[in-house]
């Protein structure tokens, strides 16, 4: 894999023709994952499932992407960069209009199992051009523009989803969530302007131990994520705190999660990974705090909560990569990109079983207590990548 040539110092990167196209398809594809990851569960409520069991919707569909994300890179070597892509394309968008035939658990988790594992796919391949399509110097900021396309999704479709199943309107969100096909024609650029080269000169052992320590930082950081969109939404059904909460996550994860990476680009990671873990965890603090004296207080934790989970996205992909080292790169991707959807479905299956025994500001206090745990493993993911590579 090379990166595209033409492109100098100070640049813009959106001259980029693999870099348009990337974040095209990347937004379409996100899309749909964020209008469904928050609403399924609220559709499975409304009819009938029970609230601590409904987030088995998000798990199935996240344990099925964990279990398909291994073998992206050996299906890539076999049949290709772009048929490989357009199959996960397809698999993500094309089934979401069969939600609207049901809304019990188990023929939602039907369908999103299929889902799951077209978004497999996209997120393996999606982060491993992120790295490719730019010169190594900026791989940080390439990575930043990749997060945004993936932030903005979270920003606009989280409570969209959200609002869209408390009105009534799962129909409409059905069809919204089948987008990811409209990325098809995005995709020759990216297979003809990206020298994709799938045989690895870093063994996939070397490669995941090289980004365990940054993707196990990653892992809790979505396992608090996966509680907050899950459960936040039911534990207030009006929709308007919900809704709101989610969009300003959405908003201060989108602006960290691009910036992140510029940053990374000049400072290295070392001193931002562990600051930024730390906000996180205070944020989920706040909101459990705000659960139970005000919904201002719950707004203001969605904000520092999303402005840690979003650099800590950015910030761990920049040192998995770093210390996978470019031949590594495809296997820390699926390394990666499998924390964090493992975080995410433990986050939305595991905590609500805590919160029906502890309620949900005790839960949430938990997991923020487990993020300040994660201190020493994020210093010691950037102990040897805290320059970029």
């Amino acid at each position: 894999m090379s990166a595209e040539a033409g492109v100098g110092v100070g640049a813009s990167l959106w001259r980029l023709p693999a870099m348009r196209a990337l974040v095209g398809a990347t937004t379409l594809g996100f899309v749909s994952y964020c209008l469904t990851l928050a609403s399924l569960p609220a559709y499975a409520v409304a009819g009938g499932a029970s609230p601590d069991t409904a987030g088995v919707v998000t798990a199935v569909f996240l344990l099925v992407t964990v279990a398909v994300q291994s073998s992206v890179p050996a299906l890539t070597a076999r049949f290709g960069l772009g048929p490989v892509l357009a199959a996960g394309l397809l698999a993500l968008g094309a089934p979401a209009p069969l939600y609207v035939l049901g809304d019990g658990v188990l023929w939602l988790s039907a369908v999103s199992a299929v889902r799951g594992a077209g978004f497999a796919v996209l997120t393996v391949l999606g982060a491993t051009l992120a790295a490719q399509v730019a010169p190594l110097e900026r791989r940080g900021e390439s990575i930043g523009l990749y997060g945004l396309a993936i932030a903005v999704p979270n920003l606009v479709a989280v409570p969209t989803g959200v609002a869209l199943v408390l009105d009534g309107h799962a129909a409409v969100l059905s069809w919204l969530a089948a987008v990811p096909v409209l990325a098809l024609p995005l995709l020759p650029v990216l297979t003809r302007t990206v020298r994709w080269e799938p045989g690895a000169r870093t063994s996939s052992r070397a490669a995941v131990r090289a980004a365990l320590a940054p993707s196990a930082v990653l892992f809790v950081v979505t396992l608090a994520g996966g509680g907050l969109v899950t459960f936040l939404p039911i534990e207030r059904p009006d929709g308007l705190l919900a809704t709101a909460a989610l969009l300003v996550f959405g908003v201060t994860g989108a602006l960290t999660r691009w910036r992140a990476g510029l940053l990374a680009d000049r400072l290295g990671t070392g001193r931002l990974l562990p600051v930024t873990l730390l906000v996180g965890a205070a944020g989920l603090a706040v909101v459990a705090l705000g659960l139970s004296t005000g919904d201002a207080v719950v707004l203001l934790g969605a904000a520092l909560f999303g402005a840690g989970y979003g650099a800590v996205q950015n910030l761990t992909l920049v040192t998995a990569f770093a210390r996978a080292g470019e031949g590594g790169a495809t296997t820390a991707s699926a390394l990666w990109n499998a924390s964090f959807d493992a975080g995410t479905a433990i986050g939305a299956l595991a905590l609500g079983l805590v919160a029906a025994g502890v309620g949900l500001s005790w839960t949430y206090l938990l997991v923020a207590a487990v993020l300040v745990a994660a201190l020493p493993v994020a210093r010691a993911a950037t102990s040897t990548a805290t320059r970029p590579a």
